[in-house]
């Protein structure tokens, strides 16, 4: 099962780093159209739509590998009392009754949506460059799937946690720098603190 579990967090890790690369598209595109609309007085049509594809991409493919990271916003003024295994119930508990029934709806509907824009070969009505949408569009069911094949590792997860009473290691990734510099504090008390009940025995 644990095997199982990272291999899905290491599919939406990639997933998640290989659509960060929207960011860089993103900024090279507005940096570019500052310019030449600022500078040049020539403005672009196309500038527009891809700075709206791109950061639709990138929320999205996203959200897989949020998931995989815990990195979703949490109301935890209560949750995080709980002991594990309550925190893993409570969590199980709110997968089945509001999280897959959201992602299947987002794959499903998202399904559809794709389809007819495959269809008609839909383009974009924000410029005149009339860019086709269709592939991006593609991107809905994805999302959808990926965030339910998470959610799947998420719940096994929760199913350990109630097991064993401790929560299964997520995979190493970037991390906040505010959590990095955290860890190194509570690192650094704890040292020193050995340091100091050692000298107080001697």
């Amino acid at each position: 099962m644990i095997k199982t579990i990272h291999a899905i967090e290491g599919l939406s890790q990639w997933v998640g780093k290989a659509f960060g690369w929207c960011i860089l598209i993103l900024t090279l595109s507005v940096s570019y159209e500052v310019f030449v609309r600022y500078v040049l007085n020539k403005p672009t049509v196309w500038a527009f739509d891809m700075m709206v594809q791109m950061y639709g991409a990138l929320f999205l493919m996203a959200g897989a590998y949020a998931l995989a990271q815990d990195a979703h916003v949490r109301g935890d003024v209560l949750y995080r009392l709980f002991s594990v295994r309550w925190q893993a119930r409570v969590d199980f508990v709110l997968y089945i009754l509001f999280f897959f029934p959201g992602m299947f709806a987002l794959f499903w509907y998202g399904w559809e949506i794709a389809k007819d824009s495959w269809r008609y070969e839909e383009v974009s009505w924000n410029s005149p460059a009339r860019i086709q949408i269709y592939f991006f569009k593609t991107l809905i069911p994805v999302a959808g799937f990926l965030l339910m094949l998470q959610g799947i590792a998420e719940m096994a997860r929760c199913w350990l946690a109630m097991r064993n009473g401790v929560w299964l290691e997520r995979l190493d990734d970037v991390r906040e720098t505010e959590d990095m510099l955290m860890e190194e504090t509570i690192d650094k008390i704890r040292t020193t603190g050995s340091k100091e009940g050692g000298r107080r025995d001697d």
